[in-house]
């Protein structure tokens, strides 16, 4: 959740450290700080809130000349577990000696017991942080070797970490070492980059490292070399990220997040492109790595994920369940592994994570592949940890997603679910000519996200009715029940106002005592089985004086006619159609957050990527 920038290297290592943070803040943070080796001492600024406030501390603080002649330095984003966000409880912190310094992503769980026992050594400590605990254990730990000081700690650790460690009596290296939080290391022409993503490295190399549980790095200006924590090298190959740096910018939006909604009809394509087989009626989805009769044989298709991901997993529940006659489930993935699933080997498991390094999801991958389940991924993030343990399934895409607030991720989570069950469908019962035409309607998802999209200045009009209530209540039936849970999700996020997402069926059992004048109800109203039901829902709202805000299909005027405000989809597939009906509740989100005045891209106490359970 938090962010790790390290480098070594070539004069104005402070400069480079800083515009890497500024990479990481679509992570999600509450503080930052930086440390460098200047005249074989370690200095350190650090503040809460934003990067920029750390550029301005850091220059105020410091001689001009620190910035030019600094060459290594590490660097964090803070998203506060132990500890307010203050400057105090911010990362770098320093052992007892003040000559080694550490950020840490991650959790130390044995952290109280090891600082007794510090404590009991004569060590002092400034901060609620369980990670000054770890700095000051390594610190202990050091008779003169960096390398062998860290594995001695962290040998004594309980807990996830992802952490750079820099002395100043060995200023020409930095130690880098993960557990269950990611590192990568880019390797340049005589510099070197840490990171806990590649989004902080991509300005500087294509070429990157990425570390496994349990590695540790010895990185220098033009090497790395990685160990396990016994001291026994081991060997990682060095793969290329294939990332435009200008796709990190806002190019002339706002927002992030509005320019990624708007960048959905290229990102789908992109997702859907060559994964069609119209001969077959059926997908080309290789990276599942299975034939057609270990398809043919499964009993079960279990779909894991968190947040947004757990949402695009029950769109796909009903995917696998309308097209390919199996069984599937959805599970929350933090719950997963503590609840002794029942697994075998002829389920499929599906973890779905945009980021590839969701620590609950990452856990629950492990005790599925424990239980003998056959495993794949779904995952944006190449090289991901997560992509990585299961060895198979499937990459969006989707391009780097900045916003906190998932949306082309999403979009393109459901696409592929929907390919795959479509592949499974076509070993199984789903015949070659209804798959050509769903392979025909998925084909089309770009231009009818494009079509929703050109309704932006309609949704922006229709958001100042809804941004000043404090309440909203989103619902829907078959597929468009887990899109209504995406977009309450999408609302609560960014404009901060109380959301709900409900089956509508059970408004009748409980939420409908909540309903005054006024309130709105955001209704997907579109045109599949059940949408006759679903008005009945909506009349008994308007009944109590509820707003009704709704989704319908192109041409259903009778529909329209019942709600007092609607944005339209074109008419589709009713699996398909939950792309577009999502889209148009990303719009109207983020034009009710914009009018609120929220910040839009980095909701509070929000991080992208969620890294500790």
């Amino acid at each position: 959740m938090c962010g790790i920038v390290g480098y070594i290297g070539k004069a104005g290592a402070t400069t480079v450290l800083i515009n890497g943070l500024r990479r990481l803040e679509y992570r999600g943070y509450d503080s930052a700080g930086v440390a460098i080796i200047d005249d074989d001492r370690i200095v350190i600024s650090k503040s809460p809130g934003k990067v920029a406030r750390l550029n301005d501390k850091t220059h105020a603080d410091w001689d001009p000349t620190v910035f030019q002649r600094a060459i290594a330095g590490i660097a964090h984003t803070r998203w506060a577990t132990h500890g307010p966000p203050t400057e105090v409880n911010a990362h770098p912190h320093l052992d007892q000696s003040g000559d080694v310094a550490l950020v840490h992503n991650g959790i130390i769980e044995n952290y109280r017991a090891l600082r007794a026992r510090l404590e009991g050594l004569g060590h002092h400590f400034y901060s609620e942080t369980d990670t000054e605990v770890l700095a000051h254990l390594i610190g202990e730990c050091n008779k003169g070797d960096l390398f062998q000081a860290v594995c001695d700690a962290l040998h004594q650790v309980s807990g996830t970490f992802g952490i750079a460690v820099l002395s100043a009596n060995e200023p020409d290296r930095i130690i880098t070492a993960r557990r269950g939080s990611p590192i990568v290391i880019g390797v340049g022409d005589g510099e070197t980059i840490i990171a806990s993503d590649s989004s902080a490295i991509v300005a500087h190399t294509q070429r990157v490292i990425y570390l496994d549980d349990n590695d540790i790095a010895i990185v220098t200006a033009d090497s790395v070399e990685i160990r396990d924590l016994n001291n026994v090298p081991v060997t990682r190959e060095i793969a290329e990220l294939n990332l435009d740096a200008a796709a990190a910018e806002k190019g002339g939006y706002d927002h992030f997040m509005l320019k990624e909604i708007h960048e959905q009809p290229d990102t789908l394509s992109n997702t859907i492109r060559g994964r069609l087989d119209f001969d077959l009626g059926s997908s080309v989805l290789a990276g599942m790595g299975t034939s057609p009769r270990e398809l043919a044989e499964l009993n079960r298709v279990v779909l894991l994920g968190c947040g947004t991901s757990l949402h695009a997993g029950l769109v796909g529940e009903y995917a696998f369940e309308d097209l390919a006659d199996i069984h599937a489930e959805v599970q929350q993935a933090a719950e997963f592994r503590y609840r002794n699933p029942i697994l075998g080997s002829r389920d499929l498991v599906v973890a779905i994570s945009q980021s590839g390094e969701t620590a609950d999801t990452l856990a629950a991958v492990r005790e599925a592949n424990q239980k003998g389940a056959f495993v794949m991924s779904l995952c944006n993030v190449v090289g991901s940890t997560i992509a990585r343990e299961t060895g198979r399934g499937v990459y969006l895409h989707a391009g780097p997603e900045i916003s906190v607030a998932s949306t082309k991720a999403f979009t393109s989570q459901v696409a592929v679910l929907i390919m795959m069950a479509l592949k499974l469908g076509r070993g199984r019962r789903y015949s070659r000519e209804d798959g050509i035409k769903l392979g025909r309607e998925i084909e089309s998802i770009p231009t009818l996200v494009a079509r929703v999209l050109r309704q932006d200045e309609h949704i922006a009009k229709i958001a100042t009715t809804y941004a000043n209530n404090e309440h909203a209540f989103f619902i829907g039936r078959g597929p468009m029940y887990p899109v209504a849970l995406e977009g309450a999700l999408k609302l609560k996020e960014i404009s901060y106002i109380h959301a709900e997402g409900y089956h509508a069926a059970e408004l009748k059992h409980g939420p409908i005592a909540l309903l005054e004048n006024g309130t709105p109800i955001i209704a997907l109203a579109v045109d599949i089985p059940g949408k006759d039901k679903t008005l009945g829902n909506i009349e008994e709202c308007r009944a109590r004086g509820a707003r009704i805000l709704g989704i319908v299909t192109e041409g259903d005027h009778e529909t329209a006619e019942c709600m007092d405000d609607f944005i339209t989809i074109p008419s589709c597939h009713p699996l398909v159609a939950t792309i577009p009906a999502v889209v148009a509740l990303q719009l109207f989100a983020y034009h009710v957050a914009r009018i609120r005045g929220c910040e839009i891209d980095q909701p509070r106490n929000l991080a992208k990527s969620v890294t500790v359970e």
